[in-house]
């Protein structure tokens, strides 16, 4: 079992930045791909970003590419989405997700077995 919490959202201006955190509680932190959601108010949840457990492999929403990143640390048992230049449609709230191992789908959000309660992003124009 997984818990994950999300902190690092806010408001901020467009072309502004933001970093999010996302801190995993468990001994395994390590074995999980993780990923990045979100959700604006009545859309589906959409797919970000994603790093595998090594962190050696990462993926991103066309979207996003070029703006966002993706880390890791194991030894902090936390995952990070760096978001430069946001833009007002990327507000939304942002969803921490793992899954033990290696996944396929990683924009697949019914492929992650964890969930984070989320945070709030709010780009201002």
């Amino acid at each position: 079992q997984v818990q994950l919490v999300e902190s690092g959202g806010g408001l901020v201006q467009a072309g502004g930045s933001l970093r999010l955190s996302c801190a995993a509680s468990g001994r395994t932190f390590s074995s999980y791909a993780m990923g990045w959601f979100r959700q604006a108010p009545g859309k589906e949840r959409e797919f970000v970003a994603a790093i595998s457990w090594s962190g050696g492999s990462t993926y991103y929403a066309d979207s996003v590419k070029g703006r966002f990143a993706i880390s890791r640390d194991n030894a902090k048992n936390t995952v990070y989405l760096q978001m430069n230049n946001l833009k007002p449609e990327d507000t939304a709230v942002y969803y921490c997700a793992a899954v033990p191992g290696y996944i396929s789908k990683w924009r697949d959000p019914y492929e992650y077995d964890y969930w984070g309660q989320g945070t709030q992003v709010t780009v201002s124009s």
